[in-house]
């Protein structure tokens, strides 16, 4: 492809492939070079040149020789468009999903609920890649745009028409998941995280809303979970840009929720929609995986779904790996929960999920992570005394910090709880100590097969080590 079929210009040279990565670059790439927290990508726009770069995307002040320079005052998304030029074709139906807690749940479930349908589907987000057989290739949690792009239409050419991807904030702060046609955007839910990253609530509600005001496309729908305290402003923004809207939950105007009933192993719940009420016995349990099943038939209906069918369809819907998922039954009897909650409002939900099945204590497992916000770690403690009934407090990925230290600032919140570093000898004691009528949570890490400690990546997985605990 000639660099003037993507530009819109004259320009003769051949476009070989993109790169954000000045080592990465061949003969013919397309070098987006952008200013990072930590690293200038315009330091290395003359290594870039040298390794044959055609042109290079950067600021207009930035200092570009023997190389095409391509303008921008937004580099980041002028190499996003210019990219999705590149790689395409894409999946014909693609849907982004933006909130603090149940991206990852609510992709994966609209992609079941549509191969329920009888499509084509995939999903991307923090499990990696599932596709339509139930493949999953984990390492792209956060890709950039190359290899979100480069991906993307290699599932298309692998026959999937529709994708549900995940839309983080800071996923949307630097346009990495760019240059599709979103024909819906779902609002999940907000509450603190990546403060580190964003500074306020505010900033993190702004990189949010992107999704909403710049992604989405000018004839998509705004799929949004109505009950929570910041749905408005996304409801407001979508009536403001003329896009359709689909509201679910219990102050949703499609999918309104009317009733829920836990039941051992699931829930059942009362939806009206369209004038009549639809009954489903959704198999999993939790009111948070009830609001993500429902935003993800909100989804399914929204790019052409029939709302009787896609909602008996629920189900059928299968476990999202990490997310509330069983990993094992204790010698007493008692049930062993892994989950993803690491905020202070996951945490939460994760423990009001499973209070109402435990007849006897939920005890509670969980850390916090190193090199990352650390204003939600007391929070994170006294959710976890004031919800569960025994709290162990122990080490989730220290990273570059101290792990004493992190524990020390997640007991200044859990006054009376049980401090266990290691987190094997966490866990092992929390299944040691539950009895047949007691509920056992492991949070924090969810899918994740390693932890973090220093530089290293050490193996550990939370449902493997609860199985060898429990066995």
């Amino acid at each position: 492809m000639k660099l003037g079929t993507l530009t819109g210009g004259t320009e003769e040279a051949a476009v070989t492939g993109f790169a954000i990565d000045h080592r990465k670059v061949a003969p013919g790439t397309i070098f987006g070079a952008f200013r990072g927290a930590r690293v200038n990508g315009e330091d290395f726009i003359a290594d870039a040149v040298r390794s044959g770069a055609v042109a290079v995307v950067a600021r207009p002040e930035a200092m570009v020789d023997g190389a095409v320079h391509i303008a921008d005052d937004e580099p980041r998304a002028a190499f996003a468009r210019l990219a999705s030029r590149f790689f395409g074709p894409f999946p014909d139906t693609a849907v982004a999903v933006t909130g603090t807690n149940g991206k990852t749940s609510t992709v994966e479930m609209t992609r079941q609920l549509w191969r329920m349908a009888g499509h084509h589907a995939a999903s991307i987000g923090t499990l990696g890649v599932t596709t339509a057989d139930e493949r999953v290739t984990t390492g792209l949690t956060t890709p950039d745009v190359v290899t979100f792009l480069s991906n993307v239409a290699g599932l298309a050419r692998e026959g999937v028409t529709h994708l549900a991807f995940e839309a983080s904030s800071h996923g949307l702060t630097q346009y990495r998941t760019e240059g599709l046609r979103v024909a819906a955007a779902a609002f999940t839910n907000l509450s603190r995280d990546h403060l580190d990253y964003h500074g306020d609530m505010a900033a993190y509600l702004t990189a949010k809303l992107r999704l909403f005001s710049e992604v989405l496309s000018d004839d998509g729908t705004a799929v949004v979970w109505a009950d929570d305290q910041e749905s408005a402003r996304v409801i407001d923004l979508a009536r403001a840009r003329g896009n359709r809207l689909v509201t679910v939950g219990e102050r949703g105007q499609t999918l309104r929720l009317v009733g829920r009933d836990p039941t051992l192993l699931g829930q059942g719940l009362v939806i009206e929609a369209e004038g009549a009420s639809h009954n489903v016995q959704l198999p999993l349990i939790g009111a948070y995986q009830a609001a993500n099943a429902l935003v993800a038939a909100g989804l399914v209906i929204a790019t052409g779904g029939e709302v009787a069918a896609t909602l008996q369809a629920l189900a059928r819907l299968q476990p999202v790996r990490g997310r509330l998922e069983r990993a094992a039954i204790a010698r007493s009897g008692a049930p062993v929960y892994v989950d993803y909650a690491h905020t202070p409002d996951a945490l939460e939900a994760a423990i009001a999920a499973l209070k109402p099945h435990a007849a006897g204590r939920l005890i509670a497992v969980f850390g916090a992570g190193g090199d990352r916000d650390q204003g939600k770690r007391e929070p994170m403690g006294l959710v976890a005394v004031q919800r569960a009934d025994v709290v162990i407090v122990t080490d989730d990925n220290p990273r570059g910090e101290d792990p004493a230290a992190i524990r020390r600032d997640v007991l200044a919140g859990a006054r009376g709880a049980t401090e266990i570093g290691d987190r094997r000898e966490a866990i092992a004691a929390a299944i040691a100590g539950a009895g047949p009528q007691d509920i056992v949570l492991i949070a924090g890490k969810g899918h994740e097969q390693g932890q973090i400690v220093g530089d290293l990546v050490l193996p550990f997985d939370d449902v493997a080590v609860a199985r060898e605990c429990a066995g």
